[in-house]
């Protein structure tokens, strides 16, 4: 079958297999190339790099870029963990299966371990699961990545469902909503979070989980001397604070951060750290639907290529690496720079105030005339499709594709 994008409401719901494996394969070909700019030293070469890394939530956006430059950067062998629909011979599967399909067959051609684990990251099941590969390597994690990003949770000792909502916290937000396929501009609006969405949101996306992996891995004694551990977070501009920072998101990224410090705290006794990173804003599934942050990111990406500071979940990630995790003695761990909340802030250029004022001074004038003038709409549009392997460089999209399972 021939496989065109199938976009409804913002979201595009099929994946193209050939698109996902070449981005991967874009991807750690970046790396590579920053490898040999760096000068970077794997352990086998010599160097002081993560021998063993363990990424939750690996096979897509942040997580999955993470994890290409933990192995094609500093020679790391990975174990990953998501949960992904599965492809059939007539049925496309989740872009992540793709992913993860990809990086392991690069994997294994550069002579790197990695197990994925096509499991629920949340149950302690698949934390058993990840302990004995661990121990079936004889090996323990120098650095655990935590990129988990869910709609849903179920309490491993309750077994309650719980669910996350993006909303507001007291009020209604509203906000031009931009369409990134049309170009359109509308007025949207978002109901405030109602009854038990705050708490469900913090139980979902907040650090309890990240605290269950940690204290289990710890106690089953496979994180190593000096492990370190990272999870993700997003901060934004002010304009976007209702809705995110200051919703229902925020509050259980703010428990994310509270978390960090209790982990970091029990991970003392082994000379470890647990640091939050604060990422720059990337267009996601669900940034697409969130009135003003399409219209936000598109000014925002049309400032930041003219300044050359752009980057993508490869760029963003390799620099978390380089120049904030592994700045030591042969790209050994050193000194964290971190904020006055102990954050990692790798939304540096994002947040610049040159950047943020020239945003703010853009934002209030467009209109649906000038979108292609102010808004990098084709930035948006390539970001949102690429997702799902759309728009992707190299990839005949009139091919008929006579096994979905297939990535060549």
């Amino acid at each position: 079958m021939v496989v065109k994008p199938m976009i409804r409401s913002n979201i595009c719901i099929n994946a193209h297999p050939i698109g996902c494996a070449k981005d991967t394969a874009r991807q750690i070909e970046y790396v590579k190339a920053q490898k040999s700019k760096r000068g970077v030293k794997s352990a086998a070469e010599g160097g002081k790099a993560p021998k063993t890394v363990l990424v939750l939530g690996c096979s897509t956006g942040y997580g999955l870029a993470s994890r290409i430059s933990a192995a094609f950067e500093y020679g790391a062998d990975t174990v990953g963990v998501s949960f992904e629909k599965e492809a059939s011979e007539k049925k496309y599967g989740t872009p992540g299966w793709y992913n993860n399909k990809e990086f392991d067959r690069e994997a294994e051609k550069a002579g790197l371990k990695s197990v994925t684990f096509n499991a629920d990251a949340f149950s302690d099941e698949t934390r058993s699961k990840v302990i004995a590969q661990a121990k079936d390597w004889g090996v323990k994690f120098d650095l655990v990545i935590y990129s988990l990003a869910s709609p849903v949770r179920t309490d491993p000792d309750t077994q309650v469902l719980y669910k996350s909502v993006i909303k507001p916290i007291g009020k209604v937000y509203a906000g031009a909503a931009l369409d990134m396929m049309t170009g359109k501009i509308t007025q949207a609006s978002t109901e405030p979070a109602q009854g038990n969405e705050i708490a469900d949101t913090v139980k979902v996306m907040g650090g309890e989980d990240w605290a269950r992996w940690m204290k289990q891995l710890q106690e089953a004694d496979v994180l190593s001397d000096g492990c370190r551990t990272v999870a993700y977070s997003y901060i934004g501009p002010a304009l976007s604070h209702a809705i995110y920072r200051d919703g229902t998101i925020g509050e259980a990224k703010k428990d994310l951060e509270k978390t960090a410090k209790s982990i970091d705290a029990s991970l003392k006794s082994i000379n470890g750290a647990a640091f939050v990173s604060v990422n720059k804003g990337l267009v996601t599934r669900s940034s697409a639907v969130i009135p003003i942050i399409s219209l936000y990111l598109g000014v925002l990406f049309k400032v930041m290529k003219k300044n050359g500071t752009h980057e993508g979940c490869i760029e963003q990630m390799e620099r978390l690496f380089a120049e904030r995790l592994y700045t030591g003695e042969n790209n050994g761990p050193g000194n964290v720079p971190v904020d006055s909340e102990n954050r990692i802030r790798i939304d540096d250029w994002e947040m610049d105030p040159k950047v943020q004022e020239e945003v703010d001074k853009i934002m209030p004038n467009v209109t649906e005339e000038n979108v292609p003038e102010l808004v990098d709409l084709d930035g948006l549009r390539h970001d949102f499709l690429i997702i799902n392997g759309f728009d992707v460089e190299g990839v005949d999209y009139e091919a008929d594709i006579a096994d979905m399972r297939n990535i060549d």
